[in-house]
């Protein structure tokens, strides 16, 4: 080298000397924080495949803990509705001791009746008192919100259509509402028997006057019960029926003279209740041939389920209760039966909002929302319109103690259980089903999530260890080499001589 000027070997030597630079520094930085990238320069497409990961991630941390803390919110609702539930029990105990009044004495009936008052009390308090922080969960302020109920749509006319409208679930958009509509395709039917009794004018034509033609014995069944009851020759077709109607709450039978035009009227049996479980049952258990004109031994009849749409789609169908069970629209209806024993009726209301709203999902929006309605469990809204509700048990009310309405007081509260129970039910289904099993599921998605945004975004120690040691080698030779290349115009000061 001769040339003093221009030292290429030294600038070669110091580039050489500045990447193995950056290398070391990279390799530091790597084992430092641990991420292989720590910057855009280091992989932009993979920061940008990393930071999208990232956000899902945090989305799916924060659905995970939407879904716990709904978890949580259902258990104490539903530890609520268990002590309530357990109230009742108690509450059909007292009601079912009280009817047995010849082994009671007054007082005793005084302090069954002051119990079943503390009981109620104690009911609704748990309805108020059941709280998560202070969000009330059994008062009703988590149940869905209606309007319209019982209009119908063609006529608009205010109608006692529904009985009962239970909203388990409705998935319904800020600000907007959820249109229901209910048309009865098929009505459905009640058990039915008819008969006619062989009595006749005595004038000699054989004409039948609606009378029993001997004495007999008849045994009515339904779904509630059965009775046997006897009577006399000549008894009219009028008087069997205040009979049978008067054993109707124990039958669920009820009787009605139906005219015929130019001849006797009949007896016409009909069950109180509708669809396929309801049936009559009516044995003759004397004189079947000659009491009435044409009568079976036995005779027996079930009703049927109609068919309804509820928003276009076939509702499950028991009796007069209709139910949905779809993704955005899960509800419970009683039609009243001058509705759902109509063929062609139609009626529609409007879910405006309420119910628990949670957002369980990594993606906010209403695809993302589970809901469930709670309603109110007080007193007074345990029951229903047909069998009544839990707060005429009170003192001084319809069915407390005094009145001796046993029957009908054990059928109001055994109703009050069954709705628990069933609300208990959905409860539990909710966070089996939909909490539990979404949090499983966004776990091994956050797992999976994890793994892949690690893979881009994280440093490989071994990797990044073996850098660290060849550009620490490189560093040092490149810095040797650097001083090497500097001494080397040196020579030329040899030719000076």
């Amino acid at each position: 080298m001769s040339r003093i000027n221009t030292n290429v070997q030294a600038i070669v030597a110091r580039r050489a000397v500045r990447l193995n630079n950056l290398s070391l520094n990279t390799a530091l930085e790597r084992l430092s924080t641990g991420l292989r990238i720590n910057s855009g320069k280091d992989d932009p497409a993979g920061l940008i495949a990393s930071e999208t990961l990232r956000s899902n991630i945090r989305a799916i941390s924060t659905a995970i803990g939407n879904a716990n803390r709904a978890d949580t919110i259902v258990a104490v609702a539903e530890g609520g509705l268990q002590e309530v539930s357990s109230l009742l029990l108690d509450l059909e105990n007292l009601v079912d001791q009280s009817a047995n009044e010849a082994g009671l004495t007054p007082g005793e009936i005084d302090a069954n009746q002051l119990q079943i008052d503390n009981i109620l009390q104690s009911i609704d308090r748990l309805a108020e008192g059941t709280v998560f922080g202070d969000k009330k969960l059994l008062n009703g302020s988590l149940a869905f919100t209606t309007s319209g109920v019982n209009v119908t749509e063609s006529t608009g006319a205010a109608l006692t259509d529904l009985d009962k409208v239970q909203i388990n679930a409705a998935k319904i958009p800020n600000g907007s509402f959820r249109n229901v509509v209910i048309n009865v395709v098929a009505k459905s039917e009640v058990a039915v028997l008819s008969t006619v009794l062989a009595g006749t004018t005595g004038t000699g034509t054989n004409e039948i006057n609606g009378t029993l033609a001997s004495s007999t014995t008849i045994q009515v069944r339904g779904n509630l019960g059965s009775e046997v009851l006897s009577f006399a020759s000549g008894t009219s077709t009028a008087d069997i029926v205040t009979a049978i109607n008067s054993a109707k709450d124990l039958t669920g039978v009820s009787a009605t003279a139906s005219a015929a035009s130019g001849g006797a009227s009949s007896l016409l049996l009909q069950s109180t209740a509708y669809g396929k479980d309801a049936f009559i049952s009516l044995t003759v258990l004397e004189n079947n041939t000659t009491a009435f004109s044409s009568q079976a031994a036995t005779a027996e009849d079930k009703g049927v389920n109609g068919t309804v749409t509820i928003n276009g789609t076939n509702a499950i169908v028991d009796g007069l209760n209709a139910s949905v069970r779809a993704g955005s629209l899960s509800l419970d209806l009683k039609l009243t039966s001058g509705f759902g024993g109509t063929t062609g009726g139609t009626t529609t209301f409007e879910i405006t909002g309420g119910g628990a709203r949670f957002a369980i999902s990594p993606t906010v929006g209403l695809a993302g929302l589970e809901t469930i309605g709670i309603d109110e469990v007080a007193a007074a809204k345990l029951g229903d319109k047909k069998v009544g509700f839990l707060q005429t048990l009170k003192s001084g009310q319809a069915n407390d103690l005094s009145s001796k309405n046993f029957t009908k007081s054990q059928r109001i509260v055994r109703e009050a259980i069954s709705q628990i129970a069933t609300l208990r039910g959905r409860l539990g289904t909710f966070q089996k089903d939909t909490l539990r099993r979404t949090i499983n599921s966004l776990e091994v998605a956050r797992e999976n999530t994890v793994a892949a945004e690690s893979a881009i975004r994280d440093a490989d120690f071994a990797v990044e260890t073996s850098n660290l040691t060849r550009a620490q080698i490189l560093v040092n030779s490149s810095t040797t080499v650097l001083q090497l290349s500097n001494s080397i115009p040196q020579n030329a000061l040899a030719l000076l001589g």
